[in-house]
């Protein structure tokens, strides 16, 4: 019998060619509920099942699954309690590396749209009430020799201080907040000497720009909370391509409505798809629908090397991008 695997939702090719070719498919026509989706998992008619975030993978269900993996289409994994699959066996794969330099793009678009107010100016243009060049109209904030400071130094972090660096900013960077460790010069590779390493209370207080690119997990969730927003310049513009848990919504709102902080440019939210009740009114952000990744190729590479996991677990393989490889030790 060839794999027999589960696709939570629709995605695009190569993955649905390929996993069909590799056995039996099955594709369900909207996104499950979390009872649906423990009842598919417990039913033994999967070997693996392909999720996406939205997905609530966690430890109750896990218990019940009689599955070989889960291959999430994401880089990130914090839908899946991945501690409680290893125990069980149950093997965990995710897509990284593929959606680095698309990230880094977003991130930079935040950075120069909420600074350049350009959803306000698009706005007027379009309602009508662009009447003529104005000496003050619609002020923003410069980039180019402001300080840009990245919360986090990975693969994503590095990208956008690439493209920061060639707008003329200074990059600061804190590696692992809210805890710190030394990143030597070996380390940096092309950035020694082009970037400087503070730590996280130093960069929150100096930084024009707060960009965040930690992974969610018990120490980032909330990271900015009101205390670190309270710690911000008042013309500082925040942030977010990494995960909404990251930062307090709620405290958020408060800092952009009262003019604590200047901005904010978001492509993912607390509790998404739902934001923060009075942020989507607030002139001094610019908010995204998490499409960080969202190219035709990074998309068609995230669902190629999610076929490719799901195939190699279903036939007791380690995938090529094992986040719990020891579940095969």
């Amino acid at each position: 019998m060839g794999a027999r695997i589960l696709l939570t939702t629709p995605v695009p090719e190569p993955a649905p060619s390929l996993l069909a070719a590799a056995g039996e498919l099955t594709v369900l026509d909207a996104p499950p509920t979390y009872a649906e989706l423990d009842a598919l998992c417990a039913s033994g008619e999967f070997d693996v099942v392909l999720t996406q975030l939205r997905d609530l993978v966690d430890a109750p269900l896990l218990a019940r699954a009689r599955i070989k993996g889960i291959s999430n289409y994401a880089v990130g994994h914090n839908n899946i309690d991945v501690a409680a699959a290893t125990e069980h066996g149950i093997a965990v794969a995710n897509t990284p590396g593929v959606l680095t330099d698309a990230t880094a793009d977003i991130a930079m678009l935040l950075i120069l749209g909420t600074a350049r107010r350009v959803i306000e100016a698009d706005r007027l243009v379009r309602e009508g009430r662009f009447t003529g060049w104005e000496p003050e109209l619609l002020l923003g904030f410069d980039v180019s020799g402001r300080t840009l400071g990245l919360a986090g130094f990975g693969r994503i972090a590095r990208a956008t201080a690439r493209r920061a660096l060639g707008f003329g900013m200074e990059v600061l960077f804190a590696p692992r907040p809210p805890g710190d460790r030394v990143v030597g010069p070996e380390e940096l590779g092309e950035f020694a000497g082009k970037v400087r390493q503070v730590p996280w209370d130093e960069l929150v207080a100096s930084s024009d720009y707060l960009s965040l690119h930690v992974p969610l997990n018990q120490d980032t969730r909330h990271l900015v909370d009101a205390a670190v927003l309270e710690r911000m310049k008042p013309s500082a513009i925040l942030i977010n391509t990494a995960r909404g848990p990251i930062v307090d919504e709620d405290a958020l709102v408060h800092a952009l409505s009262t003019g604590r902080i200047a901005g904010a440019g978001l492509d993912v939210f607390e509790n998404e798809p739902l934001l923060a009740e009075g942020l989507a009114l607030l002139p001094n952000t610019v908010l995204l629908p998490h499409v960080g990744s969202a190219t035709v190729p990074v998309r068609a590479e995230m669902a190629r090397l999610s076929a490719l996991n799901a195939i190699a677990m279903a036939g007791g393989q380690v995938p090529a991008h094992p986040v719990n490889p020891e579940v095969y030790a």
